[in-house]
């Protein structure tokens, strides 16, 4: 009889457990049962590995084989263990050390003439193993590079199971065939991305054609919603953009992940997982340094902004926008639901997916834009363009937003049509992208250093309780706010939510605290009511 086992890891949402791949060989009639709650994906397995071994020049046992994946309990799915599974046989039947495999992770998938195939989730992976205090991990070469991001871990990158039983055996390492150069993609390659998973998801608003990139200086005007956009990227504020169609909204959100800070290194490494399990990470760049940008398609399901799927729950556009932006284009036209399963993420910056296979958590903390017009044909606000819809659809179009979610939205602006001064450049060109990013990075560090010592990094996210006892304002600057509390105007999260975005105008002008001026711009920004408060184009001040 012959044991042996091996480590893997079985990802739920984006936090793995690390599995236990064990081997037994008894005597009996040649058979291969595989056990431990496997899907479909896991159960073809089976075949796979044993044409991998065989080609690989190894013997398969002609004996009774069983292999459990413990703990039992936990679901397992994908290709990823074939490698674990492989190795795991190998050491049952003595043909590379047990002792050498009892602790080392291996990741990855098996081609039948042995090659070992990239796999999505490494990165993920490779972190739950390192917490789990495995310190060798073996995964594809192409993914190497998305392991070796975890510190303390050592990484071994095989292309084939050929290699690694050299490896493992200390033998002489045979040399691979180069691949030829056929000019067309690595085939290898094609685990690591979904299809349809390419640029047209709206991933980032990075560069266009010829190598352009967005920026601010070519938005025409539209200074009242500049300022907008330099207050949400400054505190993490959600923004909505409210205005006829061809005034600009888009392009003002296309270029706000520009604006916002560059990600810290643990900020891209929650980016990098997300993207690796939603096979969305481009070949060759392991690590997303750049917030993100989703913009999914106004005709998006619930399950597919939230998270879901079959089986265990994956990542929605919530996720996949996490530490960066959420737009959603013609927000009146999602659906109600939704838009409201984007209440809880908004407030707690996860989200929680239950099916019957499992419960997960995923990670949302984004910056939300919504773009809506005012109408369903979008002139209602423009004088003389004929809109005929009808009140009762005008007032049907516009409480598709819910109040609810309304609520949870920091900045509301009216994105007017460009006149033609602005439009034709006789107004001056605005400033440019690097100039803001510039003021929103000096704003970011002086929240950051009032926040030291907190669970908090930027002013979004500071409770309201501790804005009204911990961190003041000037006495006297929240009379306007209190009297529009007293009217109805404002509900009490709103008044929290105009006292950080009070805080972030002060943060942008350089002062103390909230000053009269400060918490009156942040009133303006949330209610559309003019207070005589509006910033100049080129800034707050």
């Amino acid at each position: 009889m012959g044991f042996a086992r091996a480590c893997s890891v079985a990802l739920v949402g984006v936090e793995g457990v690390v599995v236990e791949v064990q081997a037994d060989l008894e005597p009996g009639v040649a058979a291969f049962t595989l056990v431990g709650l496997p899907d479909k994906s896991l159960v073809e397995s089976r075949d796979r590995v044993r044409a991998a071994v065989v080609n690989s020049g190894a013997e398969w046992p002609q004996k009774k084989l069983t292999v459990g994946l413990s703990p039992a309990s936990v679901p397992k799915g994908g290709s990823g263990f074939d490698l674990a599974v492989a190795t795991a046989v190998l050491g049952a039947a003595e043909r590379i050390d047990p002792g050498k495999i009892a602790d080392l992770v291996l990741i990855g998938e098996l081609g039948l003439d042995g090659r070992v195939r990239p796999v999505r989730g490494v990165l993920p992976a490779v972190l739950a193993a390192a917490e789990a205090g495995y310190h060798q991990v073996v995964v594809p070469e192409q993914t190497a590079g998305e392991a070796s991001l975890v510190p303390g871990v050592s990484v071994l990158g095989v292309r084939s199971l050929r290699q690694l039983i050299a490896v493992l055996s200390d033998e002489p390492v045979p040399e691979e065939p180069p691949e030829p150069e056929t000019g067309r993609p690595d085939a290898m390659l094609a685990g690591l991305m979904v299809p349809g998973a390419g640029v047209g998801t709206g991933l980032a608003a990075g560069a266009q054609g010829g190598g352009h990139r967005p920026d601010l200086a070519d938005v025409a005007g539209q200074a009242a919603a500049r300022t907008a956009l330099e207050v949400a990227a400054a505190g993490g504020h959600h923004l909505l953009l409210h205005g006829p169609p061809g005034a600009g909204k888009t392009m003002l959100a296309e270029r706000l992940p520009a604006v916002l800070p560059t990600l810290t290194r643990q900020e891209s490494l929650e980016v990098t997982a997300v993207h690796s399990v939603a096979g969305m990470l481009p070949p060759g760049q392991p690590l997303v340094r750049t917030p993100p940008y989703c913009a999914p398609h106004h005709s998006a399901t619930m399950q597919s902004l939230v998270g879901g799927g079959n089986g265990i729950p994956r990542p929605g556009a919530v996720s996949l926008a996490h530490r960066g932006v959420l737009f959603l284009d013609e927000a009146p036209e999602f659906s109600g639901r939704a838009l409201d399963a984007l209440r809880q993420p908004l407030e707690s910056g996860h989200v929680v997916v239950a099916r019957s296979a499992g419960v997960v958590r995923l990670p949302a903390s984004f910056l939300m834009i919504l773009a809506a017009n005012p109408c369903p044909c979008g002139r209602h606000t423009l004088r003389g363009a004929g809109c005929e819809c009808p009140p009762s659809a005008i007032r049907r179009y516009q409480s598709r937003l819910s109040g609810p979610l309304l609520d949870r939205v920091d900045l509301r602006v009216d994105v007017r049509p460009v006149d033609r001064g602005d439009l034709l450049g006789q107004g001056g060109r605005g400033e440019s992208t690097a100039e803001v990013a510039a003021r929103v990075r000096e704003a970011r560090q002086r929240s950051a250093a009032r926040l030291v010592g907190t669970p908090w990094s930027v002013n979004s996210e500071v409770p309201g309780h501790e804005l009204r006892t911990r961190w003041l304002v000037a006495p006297g600057a929240l009379a306007a706010a209190e009297r529009d509390l007293e009217r109805g105007l404002l509900t009490a999260r709103g008044l929290d939510r105009v006292l950080r975005v009070a805080w972030t105008v002060a943060d942008l002008a350089g002062r103390e605290r909230p000053q009269a001026r400060d918490v009156a711009l942040a009133l303006e920004l949330r209610t559309g009511i003019a207070r005589g408060a509006r910033a100049p184009a080129g800034g707050v001040s």
